[in-house]
């Protein structure tokens, strides 16, 4: 009888609406995590005050996931790629969705009675951030069991891993072929998700994996000319820069001679909300009324060398601990004390 340990494997990601009526209760849950938004506000009032723009954003919104087909497909890819990991590795992998709380009683259930030894867990950011896979790890300390707890190995940041990085250089190469682009023409503008600079400020290193990736990525394709921005800003503060809106706007100021610009997604593994509409309605349209082609490469999906890469994560033996994943409680900014908050 074989003394190695029982594992079982899940895939965890943020999840989205899986149809119009799911869009408020999806930006409630987001909106509500401390993690994601800090009001500096007491709890009750940020909930209460949090609450009240998730309701206005959901009607705004609703228009936007009208045009991907009134929800976002994240979720159903997540699925699809659970079920394809677990033909490949011969095993269950199962899944956790943040922010759709219809689905995280059941799932809670589950993972309190799995009687594996190990529960290793893969999540869809390549590039760390506490307000993602931090935001999970949180999630489960405060609603398993310390003896489910002790169980989770987790992969880290594989912002870096030689694996992931050639998945992103094919996925790009197989986009530029299919489209007849020529690199020695072209701009790749790497889009990431943004995220305060206060969170970079207190120690996140999300700032540093996308940096990290980017370079990696782009020393794939030397003809092209490739810069870094991000997307997606929320609220009034000051995010992480270029913001991808205003290279858009000045884009005759980054392209030099290059006749095309490609929207590579750099942190988002599935294409939702952000890919399909703020890239594809808001920010192509830009691009393109300025005299040049526009494009968005796709992410990756449920591409099969993806699907390889991430089964080949999941069975490294550098896993971290739930605890080192989740984001010490500092109660603000640093207010310019640290060299990351001059970055």
């Amino acid at each position: 009888m074989s003394n190695k340990p029982s594992v079982s494997y899940y895939l965890v990601n943020f999840g989205g609406p899986r149809s119009k009526e799911e869009i408020f209760p999806f930006l409630k849950a987001l909106l509500n995590d401390r993690d994601v938004i800090w009001s500096g506000l007491p709890n009750l009032l940020h909930r209460l005050l949090f609450t009240r723009i998730a309701k206005k954003r959901a009607v705004k919104i609703a228009p936007d996931y009208d045009l991907i087909g009134g929800k976002s497909p994240i979720y159903e890819d997540t699925e699809a790629l659970a079920s394809k990991l677990t033909s490949y590795l011969g095993a269950p992998v199962s899944t956790f969705h943040r922010y759709i709380p219809a689905t995280h009683a059941e799932f809670l259930e589950k993972i309190s009675k799995d009687l594996a030894d190990e529960i290793r867990i893969f999540p869809m950011f390549p590039q760390f951030s506490y307000a993602t896979t931090g935001s999970i790890a949180r999630f489960f300390v405060e609603n398993l069991s310390s003896q489910v707890i002790r169980k989770m190995r987790w992969v880290f940041s594989y912002a870096a891993d030689p694996g992931y990085v050639a998945v992103m250089q094919q996925t790009l190469r197989d986009f530029l072929q299919e489209n007849n682009i020529a690199e020695e023409e072209t701009l790749l503008l790497f889009s990431a998700h943004g995220v305060p600079k206060q969170f970079v400020c207190m120690g996140d290193p999300y700032k540093r994996d996308c940096e990290n990736s980017y370079n990696l990525i782009r020393a794939g394709f030397p003809k092209a000319l490739s810069l870094l921005a991000y997307q997606s800003k929320f609220g009034k503060g000051e995010w992480l820069r270029p913001y991808t809106v205003d290279v858009c706007e000045q884009i005759e100021d980054f392209s030099q001679d290059k006749k095309n610009v490609v929207f590579v997604p750099l942190t988002f593994t599935s294409d939702h909300v952000e890919t399909l509409f703020e890239v594809e309605t808001l920010y192509l349209p830009l691009v393109t009324k300025k005299g040049l082609k526009a494009f968005r490469c796709p992410a990756l999906n449920q591409r099969d060398d993806w699907v390889e890469t991430i089964a080949q994560l999941m069975q490294k033996n550098d896993l971290v601990s739930t605890q080192m994943l989740v984001r010490p409680l500092l109660k603000k900014c640093c207010s310019g004390r640290l060299p990351s908050c001059q970055n």
